[in-house]
Order: structure tokens, then C-alpha cells, then sequence
């Protein structure tokens, strides 16, 4: 099994920076997609960025240039750089894991973002 511990969320002024970690540990072989989403009340939960084993990136376009996805394989682990941060930035961020090959998928318990004005 395949657990995510996520940290690094709080509460920050507008134009400041957080930097979000998500840990993934357990039966890790093969290659994979972590990444991370947000949660906003009475909202679509939406894909803010994610990257792969290779390193490959993607990005919500609101993000794009402010926030930087990179991991380390080694550690399993994902880090999400947030630079510029806006009150819209603000919700409950969830890491994901998912395998590429058995397709299987497990989500974090989500850390809360807040960006004041």
C-alpha cells in the first residue's frame, strides 16, 4: 500500500510564498504522476500541477509562472514552490499518487492554504 503525508500549508499574506511537500511511501516500483489539486467549498476540485518519474510537468494556466512542481525520486517525495500567492490561490491543497503502469491511486488528507489580503 501506498501512503501520502502532505505538509507545508498555513496562512500568508498576498505576495508571499509557501512551499508545499507531499511524502509518498509504502510499495513505490515503477513509474508515476504525483501532483497536486485543490479544494475550494461548493467548487470542482482542479488539477493546479503535476509531474512525473521523467520529470515531465503540467501546470493550470492561473498558476502558470508562480508556481514551481519538482520532486525527488529518491525521497518519493513532491514539492509544490507557490511564489506570488493571490486570495484566489487560497483552498485545501490534496497530493495524489499514481501509478502508471497498475493504475493505482491514492490521495492525501489535504493541507489547508490561506492567502490574505
Amino acid at each position: 500500500q501506498v501512503q501520502l503525508v502532505e505538509s507545508g500549508g498555513g496562512l500568508v499574506q498576498a505576495g508571499g510564498s509557501l512551499r508545499l511537500s507531499c511524502a509518498a511511501s509504502g510499495s513505490i516500483f515503477g513509474g508515476n504522476v504525483m501532483g497536486w489539486y485543490r479544494q475550494v467549498p461548493e467548487k470542482q476540485r482542479e488539477l493546479i500541477a503535476a509531474i512525473s518519474t521523467g520529470d515531465t510537468t503540467n501546470y493550470s494556466d492561473p498558476v502558470k509562472g508562480r508556481f514551481t512542481i519538482s520532486r525527488e525520486n529518491r525521497k518519493n517525495t513532491v514539492y509544490l514552490q507557490m511564489n506570488s500567492l493571490k486570495p484566489e490561490d487560497t483552498g485545501v491543497y490534496i497530493c495524489v499518487f499514481r501509478a502508471l503502469l497498475s493504475r493505482l491511486e491514492v490521495w492525501g488528507q489535504g493541507t489547508l492554504v490561506t492567502v490574505s489580503s
